[in-house]
Formats: C-alpha cells, sequence, structure tokens
C-alpha cells in the first residue's frame, strides 16, 4: 500500500464515541448515504467524502464509549467501501482475542464492547474478521506516511514482524506502571529521525503536537476531551469536542473534577 497517495484524514482513537466521530466526519466533508450497501451484514449506509478523500482510523475502536458497534460500523463498511483504511488499536486486538475464547482482563472499558455483543450476537463473527483483517500498522504516500496506533520505529516501518506489531499496538513500554495504573512508555518520537511522517494514537493528550516528524492524534474524546483528524498532506487539524466524559481520566479534568472545555 505504500503508493496510495490519499488524500488522507487520520482519525485518533475514537474508543466508541460514535456521535462524536459522525460530527468530526461532517465537518471533514463526508456524507452518509443511508442507502449504500443494503445487503451489508453490518446494516446499510456508508460515508463517503464527493471528492475521493478517505479515512485513516489508527485504532481503538472499541471499549468506554456509549456507541462501540456503530463505530465498527462506520469504520467496517468505509473499509470495504474503499474509502476508508484502519489499523487496530491494544483494545481492539484484546477484543479480537476475547471473541477467540482466550482469557482477558475485564478492565479499562472492555466491559462496554462485551455488553453491546450481548445485545448483538450476530455482529460478533464479522467483528471477528474486521479486527483479524487489519494490518499491523500502513505505509502510504510512497512511504512517506505510517499511520500505526502506537507509533513506530523508523526501522520497523513497513515490517511485518512480531516487533513491529507490538510496536505499533503498544508503544513502547518500559513494564513500569505509573500510579493511574497505565503502562509507561519510553518517549521514542523524541529520537525519531525518519523522513516517513508517523501519525498515532494510544496515549492521551491535551493537544497534538508535531515531535520530529510524528504526531499524536488521540486527544481524549472518551475522557471528555476531543475527537481530533489529521488533513494529509495538508497537515491540518480538525476536532470536535466531547459531548461529555464518558469515563473519568485526570488529565482532561480540572482540580474542581469538572471537565475541560
Amino acid at each position: 500500500m505504500s503508493n496510495d497517495q490519499g488524500p488522507f484524514d487520520i482519525i485518533g482513537d475514537v474508543h466508541g464515541c460514535c456521535t462524536e466521530l459522525e460530527e468530526l466526519l461532517r465537518l471533514l466533508g463526508y456524507r452518509f448515504d443511508a442507502n449504500a450497501l443494503p445487503d451489508s451484514v453490518w446494516g446499510p449506509g456508508l460515508w463517503s467524502h464527493p471528492e475521493g478523500r478517505r479515512v485513516v482510523f489508527l485504532g481503538d475502536l472499541a471499549d468506554r464509549g456509549p456507541r462501540i458497534l456503530d463505530t465498527y460500523r462506520i469504520a467496517a463498511k468505509m473499509i470495504a467501501a474503499g474509502s476508508g483504511l484502519c489499523v487496530p488499536g491494544n483494545h481492539d486486538d484484546k477484543l479480537r482475542r476475547k471473541l477467540l475464547g482466550h482469557e482477558v482482563k475485564i478492565s479499562h472499558g472492555i466491559d462496554r464492547s462485551i455488553a453491546e455483543l450481548r445485545r448483538n450476537p450476530q455482529l460478533a463473527e464479522p467483528l471477528l474478521e474486521f479486527i483479524t483483517s487489519l494490518p499491523g500498522h500502513l505505509v502510504l504516500d510512497g512511504g512517506m506516511l505510517v499511520a500505526a496506533h502506537g507509533g513506530l520505529k523508523e526501522e520497523l516501518h513497513g515490517h511485518d514482524s512480531n516487533t513491529a506489531r507490538s510496536f505499533a499496538l503498544y508503544g513502547d513500554p518500559t513494564g513500569e506502571i505509573d500510579k493511574s495504573g497505565y503502562p509507561v512508555r519510553r518517549d521514542w518520537a523524541a529520537h525519531y529521525r525518519g523522513k516517513a511522517t508517523v501519525v498515532y494514537g494510544h496515549t492521551p493528550i491535551l493537544d497534538p503536537v508535531w515531535i520530529n516528524n510524528t504526531i499524536n492524534l488521540d486527544t481524549g474524546c472518551v475522557f471528555g476531551g476531543r475527537l481530533t483528524a489529521l488533513r494529509y498532506p495538508e497537515r491540518e487539524l480538525v476536532t470536535v469536542k466531547a459531548e461529555q466524559a464518558y469515563v473519568p481520566h485526570q488529565m482532561f479534568q480540572r482540580g474542581d473534577g469538572s471537565v475541560l472545555s
């Protein structure tokens, strides 16, 4: 896919915030055709751009938010129709393992994904097939753009190894856990010197900042932050505010507990 030129609209971690995703797609110029793909197992309807732009989802569509299956529905149908691309996040991969019958820890919001699937059991198999089909990372625009959920060091670009897939899912963890219960990760972007632009998510931040030709688009929508997209090649950021904090997170709250706006 390295010769795929775009243009692209790259979207950070959605985590089931489908209402915000729909608003962001509209802001980006996408239109919804309720009659498209009528025979899809996901139901009818498709988002597409009149100028042929495509979305790149950076993973973590699953868990925490209120409309998880609707989020997967949008992504799966866009990919099937050629108007979208997607890489898996660690939450998507954990849900995949759960669907395969593996033991997983019921934490960090997977209970919400499981609850939705219990109400819609007919989507369990299509969802497993969808997540399993996703590439570990994407190399696009002649090798000048890399999309990976947790980021990716230059020497791993284009490699389909266990090391590359693990890095793309989790970033570069130290093995330590912080006081909030989240893994401590090395700042790989601070040492990145590659020519390819690397766009990623995974670690929630208040505002995206370019660091050595890399940018993190996870602005914590599910925690009451924003859902952010990067227009590529324009390098323009487009964001929408979260309707609410679906899950509390220290970074996105003031000292009095109210949500940052």
